[in-house]
This record gives C-alpha cells, sequence and structure tokens, in this order.
C-alpha cells in the first residue's frame, strides 16, 4: 500500500466517508460503507461496488489478501491510524478494514424476472439488527430476492450491512417499493403471498401440509413489536402462525423468518 498514513479525523476523505453513516447522504451519494474482512471480501466479489478502501496498518498485514485484491483491481486503499478507523467505523472494536461501496440495489421488476421460487418481503421491519439477520437467513435459505419496502429500515444502515454477514452482496435486494406495488407484482410473477403474523389463523405446519408452500412463494414479515396492519393482512392469499409447543410467548422476529423460510425451502425441495 503506498502513501502516508491519515491520522487527523478531518482530512477530507475521511470525512467524506464518515457522512456516509447518515442515511441521507448514503441516499444522496448511493454509496454506503461496510466493515470488516467478511464484508469486504464479498463486495470485491462483485465488479465495480467497492470503490475505496481503509485499513489499519495491522490490518493490512493480517489481511494482505484482500488488500492486494483491492489493489490489483485499481481501487483505492487509504491506511489509516487506529484513531481515524475508530471515527469511521461503527463499531465499539473496529477490525482494521472498512470499504466504501456503491449500493446494490435493484428495480423490484428486475428481482422478480427470473421467475423466482421464494421471496422474502420486509414490510415495517425497522430493526438494522433484525433485518440484516433476516436478510443473512433468506440467503442462507434460498430466497430469490429480498424485498425492503418503504416503510422498512435502511438495508444499508451499518448495523443491518454488518448483521447481514456478507449476504447483502449474494442476492437481488429492492429497497424502497411501496407495499401497494409489491403485492401485485408478486402475484403477477407467479407467487402465493403468504405472511407471518401470530394472529394468522393457519399454522405453518397446517400450511405445508396442505402443499401450500411447496409451490413459489413470497413471504411478508413485519414489525417486531407490533407485527403487520390490516391492510397488508387483507392483501395476502394466507396469513400463517409459527406454532409455540412450549412456554415461550412467542418468536422474535429474525427466528419466525428463520423457521418460515426454511419450512418452505424443505417443502420445495421435497416437492
Amino acid at each position: 500500500m503506498a502513501g502516508r498514513e491519515l491520522t487527523s479525523t478531518r482530512s477530507p476523505r475521511v470525512k467524506a466517508a464518515r457522512r456516509l453513516a447518515k442515511r441521507a447522504f448514503r441516499g444522496r451519494e448511493r454509496r454506503f460503507l461496510a466493515e470488516g474482512p467478511q464484508a469486504v471480501r464479498e463486495a470485491l466479489a462483485l465488479s465495480g461496488v467497492l470503490s475505496e478502501l481503509f485499513a489499519t496498518a495491522e490490518a493490512e498485514n493480517r489481511h494482505q489478501d484482500l488488500v492486494a485484491q483491492a489493489e490489483k483491481s485499481g481501487i483505492p486503499i487509504s491506511r489509516v491510524s487506529a484513531e481515524v478507523m475508530a471515527e469511521l467505523a461503527q463499531t465499539v472494536t473496529p477490525q482494521g478494514l472498512l470499504a466504501v461501496c456503491q449500493f446494490v440495489d435493484v428495480p423490484l421488476e428486475s428481482a422478480l424476472a427470473p421467475a423466482p421460487r421464494l421471496v422474502t418481503v420486509l414490510a415495517h421491519v425497522r430493526d438494522p439488527g433484525n433485518a440484516g439477520t433476516v436478510l443473512r437467513t433468506a440467503d442462507a435459505a434460498g430466497s430469490d430476492s429480498v424485498i425492503f419496502t418503504d416503510a422498512s429500515v435502511d438495508p444499508y444502515n451499518g448495523k443491518c450491512v454488518r448483521a447481514s454477514a456478507g449476504s447483502l452482496f449474494h442476492l437481488p435486494v429492492v429497497v424502497g417499493s411501496r407495499f401497494g406495488t409489491v403485492i401485485p407484482a408478486l402475484k403477477d410473477a407467479g407467487l402465493t403471498v403468504v405472511a407471518a403474523d401470530g394472529a394468522g389463523k393457519c399454522s405453518l405446519d397446517a400450511a405445508l401440509d396442505s402443499g401450500t408452500l411447496s409451490g413459489p412463494t413470497a413471504w411478508v414479515f413485519g414489525n417486531e413489536a407490533w407485527g403487520l396492519p390490516e391492510e397488508i393482512l387483507s392483501a395476502v392469499d394466507e396469513v400463517v402462525h409459527v406454532p409455540i409447543y412450549g412456554g415461550a410467548e412467542s418468536l422474535n422476529l429474525a427466528t419466525a423468518a428463520a423457521v418460515c423460510l426454511y419450512t418452505s425451502a424443505r417443502a420445495q425441495r421435497s416437492g
């Protein structure tokens, strides 16, 4: 890595990157921050996504392969002091690597064009950690795309990016679509739209046994505290609840999403 180490938090490059912690700046510049070696590795795998890399000397030595790959790709690299990295990072203990990346989201019609079998929709999901975990789970379960409605958290929020563990870079992500346009688009793409809600009359077991989940399915997950509004529940094809066999009051959003998505994945593969 060439060039001297940046030690001032007032450096124009540092300030330009730091402001991407705010959603307004991210939206204006269509760039976001991805922290840690896993995120950097996944971003490097996509051509043209990673536009700048910041690294401490320690991280540069520890992750020589990633730094070398970035250099080979012609990506600007800045060595920074631990103090500067602490200013840039959004974690208590920074890992020493931070990338500035271009937005990776795609239009709704593009995500639904290849006749998807499994789609994940986040409606009114506000917690970035939960949203990122659902994105990671959707990727693991084989979801063809993940849709963040306009009432949900920004998937480029730093906590959401970290919770996705690189999955943000793996599958098509749609951002900001109005739910009123999402439902008809899903149905037009041949998907059965199923909402996960504790008040659903149909259990997940019953949906599985009846064959409802064996075909192309879009799962809709709602707010962590109050679930899905009535206008959404009345617009979907089926409302399903995850059965509770023990004494727990409920499952959190990420866990419920994992159960539902993997149940669909199993049903589709068995079929």
